[in-house]
């Protein structure tokens, strides 16, 4: 769990350092930083989804994970939880409920923090996250500067996701082979790329809904495995 620790305290420290200078950037150059921001993040989208071959099977995940997560109401749910943080903490500023849910999907969804808390919690290896920690802490005073201190409460959905994975990693080492993994990278990386449309504002996708694309391609082979094995 170190590495989930670190990464934790990584975005609440760089959160803190964007709300105290939130007041001091102009807002022409917040919204420049935030469109620069919104550019990387498509970048870093684009070259994660070419990771994978298998079209057909980010195509099948993309499909099926939406309409779990359309079911679930997976964005729903995280817009209620921060507006109810919205509620609580009136005073910090706007835009928490925000702030909270856009950082929560860049800081959760990508291969870095899937791979990294695997290999936190089946090597005891911490590298992958802490290079995420030194990403996340640094995007977050940038989100933070402009999103406000909704930003900080990433962390807690940070915490809660990379931690349950680096707990039940032993159980899923087998079906992690290299085919699987690029298949949720390629998944996950169409989702980066929509969280950073959202920033820029071309249209509103809701990426919290999709979410479960990036565990159809695991599920999938455990489910092939199994079937073998009967």
């Amino acid at each position: 769990m170190l590495g989930t620790i670190v990464n934790t305290l990584a975005i609440i420290a760089g959160s803190l350092l964007g709300f105290v200078f939130r007041g001091g950037i102009p807002k022409k150059y917040q919204t420049t930083m935030m469109q620069a921001i919104s550019l990387a993040v498509i970048l870093i989208g684009l070259k994660m989804a070419f990771k994978t071959d298998d079209i057909l099977m980010v195509i099948f995940s993309l499909v099926i994970g939406s309409l779990a997560g359309e079911f679930l109401k997976i964005e729903h749910r995280l817009e209620n939880m921060g507006n109810w943080l919205e509620t609580k903490f009136a005073k910090a500023g706007d835009g928490i409920a925000k702030g909270f849910v856009v950082a929560s999907l860049i800081f959760c969804v990508g291969s870095m923090a899937i791979v990294g808390s695997m290999e936190s919690g089946l090597t005891n290896n911490h590298h992958t996250l802490f290079a995420k920690s030194a990403l996340d802490g640094l995007s977050s005073i940038v989100f933070a500067s402009t999103f406000g201190i909704g930003v900080l409460f990433s962390s807690i959905s940070v915490f809660v996701y990379q931690g349950f994975i680096t707990l039940t990693a032993s159980l899923m080492k087998p079906f992690l082979i290299p085919s699987v993994i690029d298949q949720m990278s390629g998944a996950g990386g169409l989702l980066i790329m929509a969280i950073g449309f959202n920033l820029l504002e071309i249209r509103k996708i809701k990426v919290g809904n999709m979410l479960p694309a990036i565990f159809i391609p695991l599920v999938y082979y455990m489910l092939k495995q199994l079937i073998h094995l009967i």
